[in-house]
């Protein structure tokens, strides 16, 4: 993992910024800091983070316009800081492209697991990039999964995709025809088995789809609602 990567909080608490700093800089992190939405916003797309800490309740632009302008043009792993009454607004962040979410009061411990969690992905990618030699490679008639590359493409047009995004697509793919309950997905692809929140699940589901069918139908249509169950990756038998 990179202890060297440079990760963004924004959050209008300065208490909380300094306690996250603390903490993050400790493992060896580069700690830039937002206190608004705005300053936020301007400095993810003017500068390269490995990952942002995004507040929820922001003055002036929220976390969720914050996060959804921000996916027009980057796919920035981000994690959501939500107070326990925003339950609603949490799902609204997960559908404009949020990676994960933790709730306030929260422990710092925990945060810097999610980052370390989160940046190991994104650190694996990277690695994975700069090697040709592709092999790890799921395949079916409309959708291409480059695994080394950690590159989706459907139809011959690449699709981008967050890492909690690809990370779902990739589990369901590895298993054709496989049924997943969400509990299961939770504990699989978020690594949550005695929190989270089932419609974390479902919300990815349908921004997935969502990408895939801007490029291709056919392959927007492999990830199937098993109602009452849960979703699974179905391939036909020719």
């Amino acid at each position: 993992m990179d202890n060297n990567a440079k990760i963004l909080v924004v959050d209008d608490e300065d208490r909380i910024r300094r306690l996250i700093r603390m903490y993050l800089e400790r493992e060896g992190y580069e700690v830039h800091e937002a206190e608004d939405g705005e300053k936020g916003l301007e400095l993810a797309l003017e500068n390269y983070y490995e990952l942002i800490l995004l507040d929820l309740m922001l003055p002036g632009i929220d976390g969720v316009e914050v996060c959804k302008q921000l996916r027009e043009s980057k796919e920035t792993p981000v994690i959501m800081l939500t107070a326990k009454g925003e339950e609603s607004n949490r799902v609204e962040g997960f559908e404009v492209g949020t990676d994960d979410y933790i709730v306030k009061p929260f422990s710092p411990r925990e945060v810097v697991l999610r980052v370390k969690a989160l940046l190991r992905r994104s650190t694996t990618n990277k690695m994975a990039n700069t090697d040709n030699s592709s092999k790890d490679v799921i395949e079916f008639p409309h959708l291409y999964i480059d695994n080394d590359a950690h590159k989706v493409s459907a139809d011959g047009k690449d699709v981008g995709l967050t890492p909690k995004e690809y990370e779902l697509l990739h589990f369901l793919a590895k298993a054709p025809n496989k049924v997943f309950d969400r509990e299961q997905l939770l504990k699989e692809v978020w690594n949550y088995e005695f929190f989270g929140d089932l419609r974390t699940v479902d919300t990815h589901v349908k921004r997935l789809r969502e990408k895939l069918s801007k490029v291709s139908e056919d392959a927007a249509k492999m990830i199937v609602t098993v109602w009452g169950v849960g979703y699974k990756f179905e391939v036909a038998n020719d």
